[in-house]
């Protein structure tokens, strides 16, 4: 369990401090934050759970999220980002939870568009943005990430493999677990909580300022081995297989078909079987309105 008093010491100083909303049990944090902003609640108001009945990832797909394993929060945001550039908050989010997984557990975090977090190929985490659109920009947004903390099994029929930070922490074994790991340590929450919330102040802040905004498609490239030279399949309504080519300024990623560049606003990516990654060479620009 959370400890709530020293939460709030920890946050002292930061936007959110004085903003905790805690449940031991709720149905999605992310409905908790809309809910908020709907009546009001400010910018910076944390919304965050033990358990969740009815997690939600993208698309409606359910988060698995049993009680005490897992990180459940979503943050409310009322900062200037216009509509345009919405697209790019779940990329910086991603690589806020990838900056604090890697400073409280010590992992690397691979970022799959757009809105995957990876150790290895198990999925590890994942970000759900929400937002409200008026005059042409954010009313507000609700960032939900969810993080896989201490579960120590998941189910055999998922899309992607699923990881935990503890597993990945683990020490190797020759046991039968079906990762092959046992685990060595236990990861805090607590801990991953206070530098998650830092890092996505940080990020928020840099998508409201232009200037800062424009380097986090440069920067999720960096930290993700899907978005130059990698053979995918898109699926969603723009559903094709090439070789990813970059991200736009929109944090749109860009595939080169057989047809052609095609700019993929919307969507999940997974590898493709068969043909080959390739490198990089130029990255075309391809723009297109958000949806």
């Amino acid at each position: 369990m959370f400890d709530l008093a020293a939460l709030e010491a920890a946050l002292a100083g930061t936007v959110f401090a004085g903003k905790l909303h805690f449940s031991a049990i709720t149905d999605s944090t992310n409905a908790d934050a809309i809910a908020g902003a709907r009546s009001g609640e400010p910018h910076g108001s944390v919304y965050f759970a033990d358990e969740q009945r009815a997690g939600r990832g993208r698309g409606d797909h359910a988060w698995q999220s049993a009680a005490g394993d897992g990180l459940y929060v979503s943050v409310l945001l009322r900062l200037p980002i216009p509509a345009l550039r919405l697209p790019l908050l779940p990329l910086a989010a991603g690589l806020a939870a990838a900056e604090a997984i890697r400073a409280v557990a010590g992992l690397d975090v691979d970022l799959r568009w757009p809105n995957d977090l990876l150790i290895g190929e198990r999925k590890a985490g994942g970000i759900l943005v929400e937002s409200k659109i008026e005059n042409g920009a954010a009313a507000f947004a609700v960032v939900g990430i969810g993080i896989n903390v201490h579960q120590s099994g998941f189910a055999p029929d998922l899309t992607t493999p699923a990881t935990s930070l503890d597993l990945e922490s683990g020490v190797p074994s020759d046991s039968s677990s079906s990762l092959g790991w046992k685990a060595g340590r236990r990861v805090s929450r607590q801990d991953l909580l206070v530098s998650l919330l830092e890092s996505l102040e940080r990020e928020a802040l840099g998508l409201a300022d232009a200037a800062a905004g424009v380097t986090v498609p440069a920067r999720v490239a960096q930290a993700s081995t899907w978005i130059c030279g990698r053979r995918v399949e898109v699926h969603g309504p723009q559903a094709c297989t090439g070789i990813t080519a970059g991200l736009d300024e929109n944090g749109f990623l860009l595939v080169r078909t057989a047809e052609g560049l095609v700019t993929v606003q919307t969507g999940g990516i997974r590898a493709a079987s068969g043909g080959a990654n390739v490198a990089a060479a130029g990255t075309e620009k391809a723009f297109g309105a958000e949806n």
